[in-house]
């Protein structure tokens, strides 16, 4: 159930799901569809990810771990490492629930991490959340830039 206020606070966002489980994906694309103003992408191995990352610019990723030719784990890491992709938010979601499973999402960069089955609520809050901070930081950088740009036109940075 969304509210005025969650669709004027959040921009048009792109969510790109990835799960090898057929069912799983459907499931968390019908969860998405209850988040306002976000378009759903899905695909289901990692390396189906890295090229709709590469093509889409998705805003945030629904990232399985266990999942055939490439792992949620390796997908994060080469996100996290990259300049270009290091900002998108990754919320992985996994049947793995063991303490070493959570250490090994968090040194690969995820932003969240959530156990299998979901809790919808606490998914679309935790999505809601991680849009509203990219979309957020963006909208800094883009300050700063124009600051920075003003403060050159007008001769005062050297």
């Amino acid at each position: 159930m969304s509210t005025l206020q969650d669709e004027q606070l959040l921009p048009p966002s792109k969510v790109l799901v990835v799960d090898d489980n057929a069912q799983n994906l459907e499931l968390l694309m019908a969860y998405m569809e209850e988040v306002p103003n976000v378009t759903t992408l899905a695909a289901t191995n990692g390396v189906e990810a890295m090229e709709k990352i590469a093509s889409e610019r998705p805003d945030l990723i629904l990232l399985d771990v266990m999942m055939p030719k490439m792992s949620g784990f390796e997908v994060c890491r080469q996100l996290k490492s990259d300049p270009e992709t290091r900002d998108l938010q990754v919320i992985m979601v996994t049947a793995l629930n063991e303490v070493g499973d959570h250490e090994r999402a968090v040194d690969c960069g995820t932003d969240e991490f959530l156990t299998k089955p979901v809790n919808r609520v606490e998914l679309i809050t935790r999505v809601k959340s991680l849009l509203r901070i990219r979309h957020l930081k963006h909208q800094l950088q883009k300050q700063m830039d124009d600051l920075n740009g003003n403060a050159d036109d007008k001769g005062l940075r050297s």
